[in-house]
C-alpha cells in the first residue's frame, strides 16, 4: 500500500479540530507523522479488512468509515489528556493498558457473539477478544510523543479452524497503524519493566474488563505499584471525557444508524395488525435493521402492548396485543460500531382512540419543547427540570393531577408518571460516556437522547378510567451543533397523522 499522503493527514486534522491550520502547525499540534502503512496480508484477519471486504472498507480505513489517521488521533489526544494530569511528574515514564473484552459463554462451548470493549475500540479499532492495547511515552521525549502497541492472540491453526481467522502481530500493525505488535505471551516482558518508581501506569483497576488477564498481568502489578510512590491512575474517565465530542466521521456512521433504524421502525408498523404478537413485531423490527446492514440490535428492545408499556424495561415481548391497544416499541441497531436508540408509540389497530390521542399528542408536545433547547450551554439536566414542567401541567390539563397540587407534592407527583430521565448519551453505547455528568453544558459534537414519557398503569385508581393502562413514550437521537440540533431519528414518523397513515394501511 503507498504511503500515506501528507496532505490526507492535514485534512484529518482540520476536520478533527474544525478549524483550519498550516501544515506545520497541524503536524506539531497531533504529533503525527504520515507513517508507512504496512500491507494489509492477503488473507482473512480476525475481523473486516480492505482487501477482505472492500465492500465495507475502503483502503486505510480500520472499521467502515474511520481510518488509521482518525484512531491514531484519538491516541494521540488521550496522551494530551494524560500530559495534564501528570502536571508535575516530571521525568517519568507512562504507559496507558487497556485491556480488550474475553469472549463470554452461554453455556460449556456455545459462545455468545463477541463484542469488543468500547474504550479498547474507540483508541485502535482491533475487534478481536483477549488483546491488551499500550500506549508508552517515548524515553527522551516529551508527551504527548508515544508509540502504540497492540498484543494479540498468536496465530494457531487448530483454534482457527474451529473459532476462524485471527490477525496475528501482522495482521493487527497493517490494519489498525499502530507502532508494533507482539503476541499476548509476550506481555509479560512489559510488565516486568513497569513495576519501577520511575513508571506512571495508567489502567482501570477498579472495573477490569477482562478477569483472566487482569488476574495473570494486571493484579500482580497492582500489587507491587501499591507500595510505590507511583500507584496506578485511572484513565478511564479520560477516555470518556474524548468520546463525549463526536467527531465528523462519527456522526456519519451515527447518521446512518439513525437512517436504518427509522426505516425498521417504519417497516414494523406498517406490518402491525390485530391482533400480533409482540414476538413477531420484535422479529420484524431486528430483520428490517439487519437487512439494511446492521451488525446487530443496540440492546433488548421493548415491545410492550397495553399494560406492558408502563414496565419501562419489559424485555419478555411475548404477549399478543389486542385491538385497540397501543404498542410501545424502544430499540436501536448498531452499525459499524455506533448505536442508534429511537422509540415509538402506535395503534396496532391503525387509529388512536380519543383518550390515547390525548395523552400521546400531550407527550410529543413535550418531546417537541424539549428538542428545540438542544443547544450549546443546556444540558440534559436542565432539559429534565423543563420536562418535569411540562409533564406536569399537561397532566392537570388532562385532569390527572389535582390542578391545586401544591408545589411541594408537584415533582414528586410527576415523577409517579415519567419515573426516568429525560435522555442520556450516545455513541458506541447506548448509554454512552456512563461517567459523564448529566450536569455539563452541552458542546457541538455532542449525541443524546429526548425521551420523555407518560405512564399510567391500569391499576391507578387515582387517575382518569379513560387513561388507565396507556404508556407512551417517543425518543429520538439527537446531534448538538452551534445551529439547529440535528435530529437522526427524523425520518422515524411520530406525528398522529402519519402514524394512522402508515398503520392504517396494514389493517
Amino acid at each position: 500500500m503507498s504511503r500515506l499522503p501528507q496532505r490526507g493527514l492535514i485534512l484529518a486534522a482540520r476536520a478533527w479540530r474544525g478549524a483550519a491550520v498550516c501544515k506545520s502547525c497541524a503536524l506539531r499540534r497531533f504529533s503525527i507523522q504520515p507513517a508507512q502503512q504496512k500491507k494489509i496480508p492477503n488473507r482473512y484477519l480476525g475481523q473486516p479488512s480492505p482487501f477482505t471486504h472492500p465492500h465495507l472498507l475502503k483502503p486505510g480505513e480500520v472499521t467502515p468509515g474511520l481510518s488509521q489517521v482518525e484512531y491514531a488521533l484519538r491516541r494521540h489526544k488521550l496522551m494530551v489528556s494524560i500530559q495534564k494530569e501528570a502536571q508535575g511528574c516530571d521525568g517519568l515514564d507512562h504507559t496507558v493498558i487497556l485491556l480488550s473484552n474475553p469472549t463470554y459463554y452461554m453455556s460449556n462451548d456455545i459462545p455468545y457473539i463477541f463484542h469488543q470493549d468500547t474504550n479498547f475500540l474507540y483508541l485502535c479499532g482491533f475487534q478481536e477478544p483477549d488483546s491488551i492495547l499500550v500506549l508508552q511515552s517515548i524515553p527522551g521525549k516529551a508527551l504527548p510523543s508515544h508509540k502504540s502497541i497492540l498484543f494479540v492472540p498468536r496465530r494457531d491453526p487448530n483454534r482457527e479452524l474451529w473459532d476462524g481467522p485471527r490477525s496475528g502481530p501482522d495482521g493487527a500493525i497493517a490494519l489498525t497503524g499502530v507502532d508494533e505488535a507482539y503476541t499476548i505471551e509476550e506481555f509479560r516482558h512489559l510488565v516486568a519493566k513497569l513495576k519501577g518508581e520511575s513508571n506512571v501506569v495508567w489502567y482501570d483497576l477498579r472495573k477490569p474488563v477482562h478477569a483472566e488477564l487482569h488476574s495473570d498481568y494486571m493484579q500482580p502489578l497492582a500489587e507491587v505499584k501499591a507500595r510505590s510512590k507511583n500507584r496506578i491512575q485511572a484513565v478511564r474517565h479520560l477516555v470518556q471525557n474524548l468520546r463525549l465530542i463526536k467527531s465528523p466521521a462519527e456522526i456519519e456512521r451515527m447518521k446512518i444508524a439513525g437512517r436504518v433504524t427509522a426505516e425498521a421502525f417504519t417497516e414494523t408498523m406498517f406490518a402491525s395488525k390485530t391482533p400480533v404478537d409482540e414476538a413477531f413485531l420484535y422479529a420484524k423490527f431486528e430483520f428490517e435493521c439487519r437487512a439494511r446492514g446492521a451488525d446487530i440490535l443496540a440492546y433488548p428492545p421493548v415491545v410492550a402492548g397495553g399494560n406492558r408499556s408502563n414496565t419501562l424495561h419489559y424485555v419478555k415481548n411475548n404477549q399478543l396485543i389486542k385491538d385497540g391497544e397501543l404498542v410501545l416499541l424502544d430499540g436501536g441497531c448498531e452499525f459499524s460500531c455506533y448505536v442508534s436508540d429511537i422509540t415509538r408509540t402506535w395503534p396496532v389497530n391503525g387509529r388512536f382512540t380519543k383518550p390515547q390521542a390525548e395523552l400521546y399528542q400531550a407527550v410529543l408536545d413535550i418531546q417537541k419543547s424539549c428538542l428545540s433547547l438542544c443547544s450549546p450551554g443546556m444540558s440534559l439536566e436542565n432539559i429534565y427540570s423543563l420536562m418535569l414542567s411540562l409533564i406536569g401541567q399537561k397532566l392537570k390539563d388532562l385532569g390527572v393531577l389535582d390542578s391545586s397540587i401544591t408545589d411541594s407534592h408537584f415533582f414528586k407527583a410527576v415523577r409517579k408518571y415519567c419515573p426516568h430521565h429525560v435522555g442520556h448519551y450516545l455513541g458506541m453505547d447506548v448509554h454512552d460516556t456512563p461517567d459523564i455528568s448529566r450536569s455539563i453544558p452541552f458542546q457541538p459534537g455532542m449525541v443524546i437522547t429526548i425521551e420523555p414519557g407518560i405512564y399510567i398503569p391500569e391499576d391507578d385508581v387515582s387517575a382518569p378510567e379513560k387513561f388507565r393502562g396507556i404508556g407512551v413514550r417517543i425518543e429520538d437521537d439527537v446531534v448538538i451543533t452551534e445551529d439547529a440540533p440535528l435530529v437522526l431519528s427524523a425520518d422515524c414518523p411520530k406525528d398522529i397523522y402519519h402514524l394512522e397513515q402508515i398503520c392504517g394501511r396494514s389493517s
